[in-house]
């Protein structure tokens, strides 16, 4: 059924997340990569990323960006993982219009979340594993938890932007009632597909909530914040969505 969804959507996943977050889903993951600081001021460092679940490329473009701007940092490298080949379509379009186009720091790989295999993706490699608006789409999350904290080096962070569980009780009803009337509706007028965005909507009321979420972390071997906002997660526009940081101590 996933692969199913996110085929349908690949050339429209923008537009489905404009629908999805009312727009400022844009904003959210330049906080997200703002938060984490990507990239090193130290002259020939390589900072080495993958992001999972990274189909269209904007998580990685905003961190090969963020590593240029703010650090002057052009040997930052990202493996960009999708286990969707028309995701990793419209993300391959995307860097074509940009300068990293056909140079080392990024590099595209269909694979699988819940086991992105030891040859490929060896042990201890990574500073940063970032996965945004992807991990509740996958059918186990300890398994996606457990390979992001096995590909991370020691001292290395893992990252999840996703939608999560609104914490403000007028704001939870109107956002639960946009959801379930509108997004749909929305999925029908610009995508011609009201299934897809519907199974979406249905995957955000089953993720667990920021506590439940930052303890599934923890059990992967993570270390983790006060569960609170603030500490283990951050939440955005009153927990619409959330980011969840953590860090391989060993």
């Amino acid at each position: 059924m996933v692969k199913e969804v996110f085929s349908s959507v690949a050339s429209k996943y923008d537009v489905m997340n404009d629908a999805m977050s009312m727009g400022v889903h844009r904003l959210w993951k330049d906080e997200f990569v703002s938060l984490l600081k990507p990239g090193s001021t130290r002259v020939g460092k390589v900072t080495r990323c993958i992001d999972v679940a990274g189909g269209t490329g904007d998580i990685a473009l905003r961190i090969l960006d963020y590593a240029r701007e703010k650090k002057a940092d052009r040997d930052l490298v990202v493996d960009l993982v999708d286990i969707n080949p028309e995701m990793l379509k419209e993300g391959q379009k995307r860097f074509r219009k940009t300068m990293y186009h056909g140079t080392p720091q990024v590099a595209f790989h269909v694979g699988n979340a819940q086991e992105l295999g030891q040859e490929r993706f060896p042990d201890n490699t990574y500073d940063i594993y970032t996965i945004a608006f992807g991990i509740r789409n996958c059918t186990d999350i300890p398994a996606v938890l457990r390979e992001a904290h096995r590909v991370l080096k020691p001292g290395g962070v893992f990252a999840c932007l996703e939608f999560s569980k609104v914490t403000q009780p007028a704001l939870a009803s109107m956002y639960e009632s946009y959801s379930f009337s509108v997004i749909p509706l929305l999925g029908t007028i610009m995508a011609g597909d009201r299934a897809s965005y519907q199974y979406l909507v249905e995957s955000i009321r089953r993720f667990p909530s920021q506590e439940d979420f930052s303890r599934m972390i923890s059990d992967a071997g993570f270390e983790v914040g006060e569960p609170e906002d603030g500490g283990a997660w951050r939440n955005l526009w009153g927990g619409i969505s959330a980011i969840h940081t953590g860090v391989k101590v060993a």
